[in-house]
Protein backbone atom coordinates (compact mmCIF):
# COMPACT_ATOMS: atom_id res chain seq x y z
CA UNK A 1 0.00 0.00 0.00
CA UNK A 2 0.96 3.03 -0.71
CA UNK A 3 0.91 6.54 1.61
CA UNK A 4 -1.42 9.15 0.18
CA UNK A 5 0.16 11.94 1.25
CA UNK A 6 4.05 11.25 -0.46
CA UNK A 7 3.55 7.49 -1.85
CA UNK A 8 5.85 6.06 0.25
CA UNK A 9 5.62 2.30 1.65
CA UNK A 10 2.69 2.27 4.53
CA UNK A 11 3.26 -0.80 7.11
CA UNK A 12 1.26 -1.71 9.68
CA UNK A 13 1.78 -0.80 13.01
CA UNK A 14 0.38 -0.95 16.44
CA UNK A 15 -0.32 2.94 17.67
CA UNK A 16 -0.68 3.65 21.29
CA UNK A 17 -2.59 6.58 22.43
CA UNK A 18 -1.58 7.92 26.14
CA UNK A 19 -3.26 11.56 25.86
CA UNK A 20 -7.05 10.73 25.36
CA UNK A 21 -7.33 8.38 28.14
CA UNK A 22 -6.56 7.60 31.56
CA UNK A 23 -4.68 3.74 30.29
CA UNK A 24 -2.72 3.35 27.24
CA UNK A 25 -5.15 2.13 24.22
CA UNK A 26 -3.42 0.32 21.57
CA UNK A 27 -5.55 0.67 17.85
CA UNK A 28 -4.01 -1.12 15.08
CA UNK A 29 -3.21 1.58 12.24
CA UNK A 30 -0.54 2.48 8.89
CA UNK A 31 2.05 4.44 9.12
CA UNK A 32 4.67 5.66 6.08
CA UNK A 33 7.73 4.90 6.71
CA UNK A 34 9.12 8.20 4.29
CA UNK A 35 7.19 10.72 6.06
CA UNK A 36 5.41 9.46 8.86
CA UNK A 37 1.40 9.49 8.06
CA UNK A 38 -0.75 8.05 10.27
CA UNK A 39 -4.21 6.35 9.06
CA UNK A 40 -6.26 4.47 11.62
CA UNK A 41 -10.18 4.03 11.15
CA UNK A 42 -11.08 7.09 13.67
CA UNK A 43 -8.85 9.58 10.75
CA UNK A 44 -10.30 7.96 8.04
CA UNK A 45 -13.66 8.07 9.55
CA UNK A 46 -13.53 11.77 9.50
CA UNK A 47 -11.56 12.39 6.49
CA UNK A 48 -14.93 10.78 5.07
CA UNK A 49 -17.00 12.99 6.95
CA UNK A 50 -14.91 15.74 5.70
CA UNK A 51 -14.74 14.53 2.37
CA UNK A 52 -19.14 14.63 2.07
CA UNK A 53 -18.83 17.94 3.65
CA UNK A 54 -16.58 19.80 1.83
CA UNK A 55 -18.50 18.39 -1.47
CA UNK A 56 -18.21 16.58 -4.63
CA UNK A 57 -18.21 19.87 -6.78
CA UNK A 58 -15.74 20.25 -9.05
CA UNK A 59 -13.67 17.78 -7.67
CA UNK A 60 -12.24 15.10 -9.40
CA UNK A 61 -12.42 11.66 -8.79
CA UNK A 62 -8.95 10.53 -7.00
CA UNK A 63 -6.72 8.13 -8.56
CA UNK A 64 -4.97 6.55 -5.57
CA UNK A 65 -7.03 4.16 -3.20
CA UNK A 66 -10.59 5.56 -2.03
CA UNK A 67 -10.98 5.52 2.11
CA UNK A 68 -13.28 2.93 2.59
CA UNK A 69 -11.20 0.59 0.89
CA UNK A 70 -8.14 1.90 3.44
CA UNK A 71 -10.73 1.40 6.44
CA UNK A 72 -11.21 -3.03 4.83
CA UNK A 73 -7.63 -3.33 5.19
CA UNK A 74 -7.16 -1.72 8.60
CA UNK A 75 -10.46 -3.91 10.12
Amino acid sequence: MTCTRCEGLMVSDNLIDIQESSQPMWIRGWRCVACGNIVDKLILKHRMIQRSYVGSSARPAPAKPLLFDLVKLIA
